[in-house]
């Protein structure tokens, strides 16, 4: 049976060759036969808002009816922290892959309100098998110092520090391959 894994693609342009989409076209090749991608384009990506981002993440997790793995590229693991910090999900989630993800509200240049999570938004979490986060050490996009807010508001969390300063990850994230497919 094939198992899905629900991703959440960046903000920005999301065209051919655009966002998230070398990492997409990545995980399709790699993934083993035994996972389903599913990649919805989220509503406005270069102008995106919470709300309307929640209510298609609403709606692809109501399709599903079973065991997910939940993949979030920069904005959209932001978005989905924030989303199971403050929602009620009755799915199964087997595990939870977050890419080089911004913390909002960190310091003064990441201050978009509708992203932020709550105080504490760690205690709200579910209880998930598996939480792995993804950053490079030297990105000049999201800083480092994102991942370590992160690591030490979830110290349950498997951290996968990267060399080099890729963000995008278009020659793709084996690591990520590795992680899912043991699952």
């Amino acid at each position: 049976m094939n198992k899905p894994v629900l991703f959440i693609h960046s903000a920005g342009p999301q065209d051919k060759q655009q966002g998230s989409t070398k990492l997409v076209t990545y995980l399709q090749n790699e993934l083993n036969e035994d996972h389903h991608l599913i990649i919805p384009r989220m509503p406005d990506p270069k102008n995106p808002t919470y709300v309307e981002w929640k209510r298609e993440l609403n709606k692809q997790l109501q399709r599903l009816d079973e065991e997910v793995i939940l993949v979030g590229h920069s904005l959209g693991g932001s978005v989905l922290l924030k989303y199971l910090s403050e929602e009620l999900c009755d799915l199964t989630i087997k595990g939870l892959f977050v890419i080089s993800s911004p913390y909002w509200g960190l310091d003064d240049n990441w201050q978009l309100k509708d992203f932020m999570l709550n105080p504490h938004f760690e205690k709200k979490l579910p209880s998930l098998p598996c939480i792995t986060l993804y950053h490079s050490r030297n990105e000049n996009i999201v800083p480092f110092t994102h991942h370590e807010a992160y690591a030490e508001k979830i110290p349950q969390a498997i951290l996968r520090p990267l060399e080099g300063n890729r963000h995008l990850f278009d020659e793709g994230l084996p690591q990520l391959v590795t992680d899912i497919n043991a699952l």
